[in-house]
Order: structure tokens, then C-alpha cells, then sequence
């Protein structure tokens, strides 16, 4: 869809940021128009964190109307913001999402669907912290 916010989900590993890719549009229906691509792993398909990767990721989403990064932990939180520094790897737009990497993926490709913008999209994704499981 073009012109709606892109979503990364960027994981120390390529399954689980396929599968909660997966997860996610699933989730959000048959009318889910967000782009969203994983960027998990290394490029040989090991285990941690590529620039190479999430930058091409964020470039495949990107309409123009922003793309929300979302990270599991540790590295992947410190290679986006590495990236967002630099100012040249990412699409402009680009925003490194505070939110609970599963939760707050369903919410942000459930939001951006709607053609929500990306501060709104943003703000979905972080509200997964408030979701109660009791």
C-alpha cells in the first residue's frame, strides 16, 4: 500500500522475526495492507544483528510515510540507534519504536493498516506494554 507507514521487526534471529512477521499480519486480517519485512539474523543466517540487513529491510517497506523499527534486546536495540545516528543507512522517517517486540508488532501492523501515520503507529506499538495476560 503505498504511502503507509513500513514495519521492521529486527531480531537476533531470522526465524523468529519471519515468524512474528507471519504472526502478526495474520493477526491483523485479510484487509492487513502495512509492509512488513523481518530483519533478523546475520547474512550467513547465524545468530545476531546486520545493518546490511535491517537497511534493506527498511528500504522494502518504505512508501514515504515512515517506517517503525521494532527490536527484540540488547544489540538490536543499539545497532538501530547506531543507525539512526548515522542518518544515511535508514529511509528518512525512519523511527526506532519503544515496545514489546511481539505485542507491540501485532499493534503497529494492526495500526498501520488503517493508514494511520507514524507517530500514531508508534504510539500503538508502545501501548502493548499495558496489555494485561490476568
Amino acid at each position: 500500500m503505498a504511502g503507509t507507514v513500513g514495519i521492521v521487526l529486527v531480531s537476533h534471529s531470522g526465524p523468529v522475526a519471519e515468524s512474528v512477521a507471519a504472526l502478526a499480519t495474520g493477526l491483523a486480517g485479510a484487509g492487513a495492507g502495512a509492509p512488513v519485512a523481518p530483519a533478523g539474523g546475520t547474512p550467513d543466517g547465524g545468530l545476531g544483528t546486520s545493518a546490511e540487513l535491517i537497511a534493506e529491510a527498511a528500504r522494502s517497506v518504505d512508501g514515504g510515510a515512515g517506517v517503525a523499527l521494532l527490536v527484540d534486546l540488547g544489540s538490536a536495540v543499539l545497532t538501530v540507534k547506531a543507525m539512526l545516528a548515522e542518518g544515511d543507512e535508514l529511509p528518512e522517517g525512519a523511527r526506532l519504536v519503544d515496545a514489546p517486540f511481539l505485542e507491540g508488532a501485532v499493534a503497529a501492523v494492526v495500526t498501520a493498516s488503517t493508514g494511520a501515520d507514524l507517530v500514531a503507529v508508534s504510539a500503538a506499538a508502545g501501548e502493548a506494554y499495558g496489555y494485561r495476560k490476568e
